[in-house]
């Protein structure tokens, strides 16, 4: 790297105070002291210059422009560059492409402390990347002032604990857990709580929840429902894990018994995290599992389901049900007369029409091709009959063209079968019957 005329220039124009120490006084925690020492004492500019290259980190000092002003004998060793290429250059020059961001963020929000300790990585002289730890401190001036940034970095061991041993990992780690973490005592009162929160609760304060009773926190008074039974089941050693819907999100909870070091409960540990976006895509997913794409019908796997748990339902508590199996006549003749994107067109339509005509209970699907099926929940058969003619109307008062119709087989449970099996062929028999009637009829007009 090359040093340009004007950042000679910027350098040349230094006070005799920095031109006579390689670091400015405000760079280590006491140098500024030291320096009003030296002023009497000037041997010690030496000693502290001499302990400064002898450092193992790479300590060096930027501008608010991002210029690099200082450049220790680690910063060397580190970086393979001398203080003599560096000084005067830009920082960016040791970064990757995609740590450049973060510089000019550091630099732009310098008014602010910036983070303890955090990984990145820099380039080294022969061109590899190197992983380091790095500090960054904001350089102020006598009256508080951002004056630059101060830079110490050591390469960084994966064996190695990333946090010193003033810089408990602990704390930082529980503030920055996705989700809430809390302890709360026997009568349940929070005592502390860790995390980034949750969303339904926007961002949570540190402490804020202290003292504050778990029941009123999660807005449940009586103790004998969730999620409120669960922590005193914690308080009798019995860990659970649920899901619990919570203002507009879900949160997926843990709670277990808290222990103190003899192995006494003392309380309980929770932990919650928000899958509202999860539980979406799963019902999302499982919707697609279960429903016909075109019609929005429940599909054949669906409606088998259903029926058969409606036949064991029905066993157990001797009610009556009914099945209605339709077949939308001429499917065929309007694909090869009008193209298949109207035959679609006439599926969905017999699909609005079944759905205007079933209750909130009642199951509507689309059991084949052209095959439908409506299952009717306590019914007989003059309800099901008396569903058949209101759809059949409807398709008769149709104005869209073409005009659909459809043959009707009804059966009931458990007149004409107690299996799902048995129930359809009995649907499946009136409805070919019907069909059948319909043709010889139709050939008789035409006669």
């Amino acid at each position: 790297m090359r040093k340009h005329s004007h950042q000679r220039a910027r350098l040349r124009a230094r006070t005799s105070r920095q031109q006579a120490l390689p670091f400015p006084t405000n760079v280590l925690p006491g140098l500024k002291d030291a320096f009003l020492l030296m002023t009497h004492r000037p041997a010690l500019a030496h000693l502290l210059a001499a302990l400064l290259k002898s450092a193992e980190e790479a300590v060096l000092t930027v501008s608010p422009d991002g210029t690099i002003e200082t450049w220790s004998m680690g910063a060397e060793r580190l970086y393979g560059y001398s203080a003599q290429e560096m000084i005067g250059q830009s920082l960016r020059g040791l970064l990757p492409v995609y740590e450049s961001l973060e510089l000019e963020s550091v630099l732009s929000q310098r008014e602010h402390e910036a983070k303890p300790v955090e990984l990145g990585e820099r380039l080294h002289k022969n061109g590899s990347r190197i992983l380091l730890t790095i500090r960054r401190t904001v350089i102020r001036g006598d009256h508080g002032e951002a004056e630059g940034i101060l830079e110490m970095a050591k390469g960084f061991d994966p064996q190695e604990a990333l946090w010193s041993p003033e810089e408990p990992p602990l704390g930082l780690l529980m503030d920055q857990a996705p989700g809430l973490l809390w302890t709360a005592d026997r009568d349940l009162k929070i005592l502390t709580h860790w995390g980034t929160g949750l969303p339904a609760a926007a961002r949570i304060r540190r402490r804020s929840l202290k003292g504050q009773n778990v029941r009123e926190f999660l807005g449940v008074a009586d103790h004998h429902v969730t999620p409120i039974a669960e922590h005193y089941s914690a308080l009798e050693g019995v860990t659970s894990q649920f899901e619990y819907p919570w203002k507009e999100s879900v949160l997926e909870i843990r709670v277990g018994p808290l222990r103190a070091a003899s192995g006494r409960i003392i309380g309980c540990l929770g932990a919650a995290v928000d899958i509202t976006e999860r539980k979406k895509s799963e019902e999302q997913a499982l919707y697609q599992a279960r429903h016909d794409g075109l019609t929005g019908l429940a599909n054949y796997r669906e409606f088998m389901d259903r029926l058969d748990r409606e036949v064991r339902r029905a066993d157990r508590s001797h009610r009556r049900f009914t099945l209605l199996l339709l077949d939308l006549d001429g499917l065929k003749r309007i694909n090869d007369l009008q193209g298949h994107l109207a035959g679609n067109r006439a599926l969905r339509r017999l699909a609005a029409f079944m759905s205007e005509h079933c209750r909130s209970t009642d199951l509507a699907a689309r059991y084949g091709g052209d095959e439908f099926a409506v299952l009717l929940i306590d019914s007989d058969r003059g309800m099901a009959e008396h569903v058949a003619e209101r759809i059949e109307r409807r398709l008769r008062s149709d104005q869209e063209r073409p005009q659909l119709r459809v043959s009707i087989g009804i059966a009931v449970y458990p007149d004409d079968g107690r299996t799902p099996a048995e129930i359809i062929e009995a649907a499946d028999q009136r409805l070919y019957r019907r069909k059948k009637d319909s043709r010889q009829r139709s050939l008789s007009v035409s006669l």
